[in-house]
């Protein structure tokens, strides 16, 4: 509530001149920000700077009568931008004389330039410290009041230690008193209630609620101390409190009668139109609030920004607006002008889509309701994959919230963002429908649509890629070939700011050739999708990339390399496996053959059974033959002696493809060879081929640091960030390492570097 319209008035008069009123009975206790104000008033300058109602002036009153001072404290309270010099001067004259300061005559008669002159000298030949609190301070930048004030400040240096409280920041050239550390601010976020005090003030009205219901009223009123207040108020005539809170928003009658009569009745007609076409934005800059509301309106902006503590930086221009000043200009829209409410949304809509804002785009154009633009918006930027979570980046919620029971269009791209929408959201159904009638709609699209037809086409593959990848590998990797084909077609510049789209066809593409046993190819597939998931902030696909490609290294005999993979897999960030399936299968499968190396075969057992549960749902012959391996390989290890086991018998009667036998055979002679780990003896992982001489040059320490995240699977730009190293150094020093460890290839130095024990 306003400092000066407090809902229990015991204190005397506020107005009068250089007495501080008395502390009111209502007052919450702030320790906290007095003692930033007392803090603050060893320096020059404290501005307390806040909206209406956001408790500047009884924070003030609380830290003058609890707190040490440093001299005696004379007290103004001014008539905001209504202040004129012939009035403000000498209350600031008598001010300070009430509070004991001796100001000749000299200083009583002059005015203007002269009185400042004569008073600035008058505090200086007293010498000693003394506050002057200015409360509500609104001068005109470049008034005489705002000009007298600052030169005052300016020639008592070290004497005078001013206090504003003010609406908006006062016109007393801030900047430079930030630089010298003379100033202390306290603004709207310091003012804000917190939980704690939040109680408080609910107490004082006799309420008390669960600490999740207070926490829930402090975050619906951003800490407003007056929409706290208004909303004490009317919860001491509820029933349910915790029920009232839940709905309490600006659209309640105290909180809109309130600020509509403190702010919005003052504002001019340009400023009110402003207000009121901008409240349908989150955040606004300067040309997004002219895009709404034409140049003129537009053109208030700088005062807007100025004038109005209600709106609040959020960085680089932008800025947002209090939540329940928001919702009462909405609601104020909504009754005086309900048809410019939809047009208003999709007008932001265009010009955020424009400045490359889609996930703000689409909120509007859901709000305006208008499914279909918003389709085509996704679809023709390529970002259906923020639709299915395949990227860091997610678009609005609302989405699952809003999808019409049906797409009545004869356009593909709205189609199309239903079928995604309905994968999403687990409606088979659903997806299915809107699928079948994408492809008829698609089919339909004119030849000289070229660009058009490519972008819906990708969208199509790319949803049918994420439905199908780890429940029909043959259908997935058809769709990745459609996704190859489309995207030959598209400027590649578009395609590379969407990692997630090769991410998702190189791990398809990858699965693929592991399973006809091209291993080389697949290792390389693999590799790349895994640094594509890693640009798109896709933590599945780099997990299950990762799993995959442990089993890939297993069948190569290298189970330390498998062994670290499948760690990096389970380990965070990444996130733990939700649902059975194929990458979940081939983790365990590595896990087995890891555990196999280690020469335990009853947890190698035990992750044979957790392999075999996750291909229950999503059968997969591939990875149901490498575990008919591992079985056999198992009981090989069990019941046989050393030298006795006849591998060939072991692989004659394998479903796997030829060339993956081929290279299975070394490992399983390894694992059940004269050398094998005996049960328990060692946790240490073997590998299969012998290694290669020691290293004949010592890495430098570098050198090491680029080794250790070439492990783990970071690219040569996210090293460079990582380590504060231009591109061009890193790989120098790649050169290098590649060099000293006598190979050619990022993962072969990587799996030397595991042999000689530099990792």
């Amino acid at each position: 509530m306003d400092e000066r319209s407090r809902p229990r008035d015991t204190g005397p008069d506020s107005g009068a001149v250089g007495t501080v009123p008395a502390l009111p009975t209502w007052l919450v206790p702030r320790p906290r920000l007095t003692s930033r104000l007392a803090r603050g008033v060893l320096g020059q300058l404290t501005v307390v700077v806040g909206p209406v109602g956001a408790g500047k002036t009884a924070l003030t009153l609380e830290w003058a009568h609890t707190r040490r001072l440093p001299g005696p404290l004379a007290w103004v309270s001014c008539d905001g931008r209504a202040e004129q010099p012939c009035v403000f001067w000498p209350r600031v004259v008598g001010a300070l004389r009430q509070a004991g300061v001796d100001l000749s005559e000299a200083v009583v008669r002059a005015e203007g330039p002269a009185l400042v002159a004569a008073l600035s000298g008058e505090l200086n030949e007293r010498g000693e410290p003394l506050v002057l609190v200015l409360d509500d301070f609104q001068p005109a930048p470049g008034s005489p009041i705002a000009e007298g004030v600052t030169s005052l400040l300016r020639h008592t240096a070290g004497v005078l230690r001013l206090v504003v409280v003010s609406r908006r920041d006062p016109p007393l050239h801030l900047h430079r008193e930030r630089l010298t550390s003379d100033l202390t601010e306290l603004r709207t976020d310091d003012l804000a209630f917190d939980d704690r005090e939040t109680v408080a003030l609910l107490a004082q009205h006799g309420i008390d609620v669960p600490r999740q219901t207070v926490s829930a009223l402090r975050r619906r009123t951003d800490g407003w101390a007056a929409g706290l207040r208004l909303a004490a108020m009317s919860l001491e005539k509820q029933s349910d409190p915790e029920r009232y809170v839940a709905q309490f928003a600006g659209d309640d009658e105290a909180i809109v009668s309130y600020l509509v009569e403190e702010v919005l009745d003052l504002q001019s007609a340009g400023m009110r139109r402003l207000l009121l076409t901008t409240s349908v934005l989150d955040r606004m800059n300067a040309e997004l609030a002219a895009e709404l509301s034409g140049e003129e309106a537009g053109g208030h902006f700088a005062a807007l920004v100025r004038d109005n503590s209600f709106l609040q930086p959020v960085g680089q221009g932008w800025y947002r607006c209090h939540q329940m000043f928001a919702d009462v200009l909405r609601m104020c829209l909504r009754h005086e002008a309900p048809g410019l409410v939809c047009p208003l949304h999709r007008r932001a809509a265009a010009w955020l889509g424009r400045h490359g804002l889609l996930a703000e785009a689409v909120r509007h154009l859901l709000a305006a309701g208008d499914w279909d633009e918003t389709g085509r918006l996704i679809v023709r930027r390529l970002v259906i994959g923020q639709v299915l979570g395949l990227t860091r980046a997610r678009l609005s919620a609302e989405l699952t919230r809003q999808v019409p029971a049906d797409v009545p269009t004869d356009e593909p791209e709205p189609v199309l963002l239903a079928a995604a929408v309905a994968h999403a959201c687990g409606d088979d159904q659903a997806y299915t429908r809107y699928m079948e009638r994408s492809v008829l709609l698609l089919e339909q699209l004119p030849d000289e649509e070229g660009d058009r037809g490519a972008r819906c086409r990708l969208a199509h593959a790319v949803i049918g890629m994420d439905r199908l990848r780890t429940g029909s590998p043959q259908e997935a990797r058809a769709a990745a070939a459609e996704a190859e084909a489309v995207t030959s077609q598209l400027p590649q510049a578009a395609l590379a700011q969407h990692p997630e789209i090769p991410a998702l066809i190189l791990a398809i593409r990858g699965s693929s050739e592991l399973r006809s046993g091209g291993l080389k190819a697949a290792e390389t597939s693999l590799t790349g999708a895994l640094r594509a998931a890693g640009a798109a902030g896709n933590g599945t696909l780099r997990r299950d990339c990762l799993a995959e490609l442990a089993l890939l290294q297993a069948l190569r005999g290298r189970f330390r390399d498998a062994d670290e993979l499948t760690t990096q897999a389970a380990q965070p960030p990444l996130p733990a496996w939700s649902r059975s399936g194929p990458p979940q299968a081939a983790l365990h499968m590595a896990r087995a053959w890891v555990e196999l190396a280690r020469g335990d075969a009853v947890m190698a057992r035990r992750e044979l059974g957790d392999g075999e549960a996750a291909l229950r749902a999503h059968p997969d012959a591939f990875l149901s033959a490498v575990g008919a391996l591992v079985a056999g390989l198992v009981r090989a290890a069990e019941n046989s002696a050393p030298q006795t086991v006849p591998i060939g018998d072991l692989v004659s009667g394998s479903q796997l493809p030829r060339a993956v036998l081929r290279t299975v055979v070394p490992a399983c002679a390894a694992l059940l060879g004269p050398a094998r780990p005996g049960r328990g003896a060692n946790r240490a992982v073997p590998q299969a081929e012998a290694g290669p001489p020691d290293v004949t040059e010592r890495l430098s320490a570098r050198e090491r640091d680029v080794l250790v995240r070439l492990a783990q699977m970071m690219t040569t730009e996210e090293i460079a960030e990582e380590l504060y190293l231009s591109v061009n150094t890193v790989k120098t020093h790649l050169k290098s390492v590649y060099r000293k460890l006598a190979v050619t290839r990022r993962s072969a130095a990587v799996r030397r570097a595991r042999e000689l024990q530099l990792l």
